[in-house]
């Protein structure tokens, strides 16, 4: 008998709708592959970094910031993996700090996954070239399907809640 192709999936989780699609595409890849499941949120302290290098955040607000997503992290978190549980598969949520393309790099390695899934563009606002937060999502899902170690999936399917209902 051969091996399982796909034993354990990366999800990047950052808030977005693209994101949650692509969580959904994997639970139910998940659910028929029988892979460990890993849904993975990087609060970007990198750019938080930034923005107060350049004096666009006091200490004050960095901090608040940091707080905030790493609030809104726990949350994405916890509904996807909620969605994970109301199809029957397990997973693990997993909040990082840091560099958003070499966190989910390096926990791709760490948990040695055979796929990392991410979602991809919302419209085609997002091919706008502006600092704004949607390119700084675009540069980092870049930067993970060009770096990463393993194959990286781009979900998008403006169906998968509709199939997703069904599976």
């Amino acid at each position: 008998m051969s091996k399982p192709f796909i034993k354990s999936i990366v999800v990047a989780i950052n808030g977005s709708q693209s994101s949650i699609q692509a969580a959904m595409y994997a639970i139910s890849m998940a659910k028929n592959y029988k892979c460990k499941l890993y849904f993975v949120y990087v609060v970007d302290i990198a750019t938080i970094d930034f923005l107060k290098k350049c004096n666009f955040l006091v200490n004050d607000e960095r901090t608040s910031y940091e707080q905030e997503l790493t609030q809104n992290g726990n949350n994405y978190l916890s509904y996807v993996s909620n969605l994970a549980k109301t199809k029957g598969v397990n997973s693990e949520a997993i909040l990082l700090k840091g560099s958003v393309p070499f966190e989910i790099i390096n926990i791709s390695d760490e948990k040695e996954a055979d796929l990392i899934i991410i979602g991809g563009h919302q419209s085609k606002d997002a091919y706008i070239k502006t600092d704004s937060p949607k390119n700084i999502q675009a540069n980092a899902r870049t930067e993970i399907v060009t770096y990463a170690h393993c194959p990286v999936l781009v979900v998008h399917n403006k169906n998968i809640e509709a199939q997703f209902k069904v599976l």
